[in-house]
């Protein structure tokens, strides 16, 4: 059976943190309170998303590519990683801040979890005004200090707190010390990987457990890079119906398309899957004569077996990600 672009059914995560804009905005269907993520595509144990369309429909990520292997996935990818999807693609809507939080690397993440590690990048999609996102440290500091202002409740003194709009984009390398800001909704791209290290939550009880959620500040310590920087942020153009390098790590490559037209995509040189998520207005993909709605807050995986597409859209905007 020839492989086609596939849909998923997002996964939905309650999270003390989470607005309603993934239902208003981004127009997902769930009947939960404080939804803060929607898991697009996920391969991660209990989070595994299915297949809600076609003659896939119910199979889970992990299952198509334990049958089809290197037409799901691409040959470099399938060799590097197995039957293991080496990506994790979201929808993230803070109606407050997020805790400030570390990743730990992929030896470190192996070492003590038995897992990737946590390199991200995320995508800003609509902000309230003023709303910020923290990205590393306002000065330098070493372990002795930083352990001192966390000591005294004193942390979001030296982190650096940047105010941001629909468009910025940032790459969250590992050891970065990060926290999403009440008021944003993004797009979130990731490795595999769901370890996280919260080390301030801004002393704040979680209504469903009604406690304090706990701190890794022991775990963290190890995991922080306490490197600076004169920006965080990444700069790239934007050329219409044109895929434009935005962020190009190790772990994922990421495109921004701004769509307006037709414009049509061959992936045969890329030998991997290719995800596209529209991130503003509405779009279709189209793959040997079969339609597929790309709109806003949608997303699809084409298999690196499907290597000829056609996006059509009148100012919408993409993200193409690729490994």
């Amino acid at each position: 059976m020839k492989l086609h672009p596939l849909r998923f059914q997002p996964v939905f995560c309650y999270r003390i943190w989470g607005g309603d804009k993934l239902r208003t905005v981004l127009r997902k269907e769930y009947h939960e309170e404080s939804i803060g993520e929607s898991w697009e595509i996920s391969s991660v144990h209990g989070y595994e998303t299915l297949v809600c369309e076609g003659d896939q429909e119910g199979k889970s990520l992990n299952q198509l590519i334990e049958q089809y292997k290197s037409d799901l996935v691409g040959k470099k990818v399938y060799d590097a990683f197995g039957n293991e999807f080496p990506l994790l693609i979201k929808y993230l809507d803070a109606a407050k801040p997020l805790s400030i939080q570390v990743h730990p690397g992929d030896e470190l993440a192996r070492d003590r979890h038995g897992s990737f590690g946590k390199n991200e990048m995320w995508y800003v999609m609509e902000t309230d005004p003023g709303a910020e996102l923290i990205i590393g440290f306002n000065r330098e500091i070493d372990k002795k200090e930083y352990r001192e202002l966390l000591e005294n409740d004193r942390l979001m003194e030296v982190m650096n707190a940047q105010e941001v709009k629909a468009g910025d984009t940032f790459y969250i390398p590992t050891g970065r010390v990060h926290a999403i800001g009440a008021g944003v909704l993004l797009a979130e791209i990731q490795q595999t990987s769901d370890v996280t290290y919260r080390i301030f939550d801004y002393n704040r009880v979680d209504g469903k457990t009604g406690k304090k959620r706990e701190l890794h500040n022991d775990l963290a310590l190890d995991a922080i890079d306490f490197e600076i920087f004169d920006h965080y942020h990444t700069d790239y153009e934007r050329k219409e119906n044109q895929p434009t390098e935005l962020v190009y790590s190790p772990y994922f490559r990421t495109n921004f398309i701004p769509l307006a037209g037709e414009l049509k995509m061959d992936h045969s040189e890329l030998d991997s899957f290719v995800i596209y998520m529209c991130v503003s207005g509405n779009s279709t993909l189209e793959y040997q004569g079969t339609t597929y709605s790309l709109q806003l807050g949608e997303t699809l995986l084409v298999p690196a077996q499907c290597t000829e597409i056609a996006l059509k859209g009148d100012r919408a905007e993409l993200l193409q990600v690729y490994v």
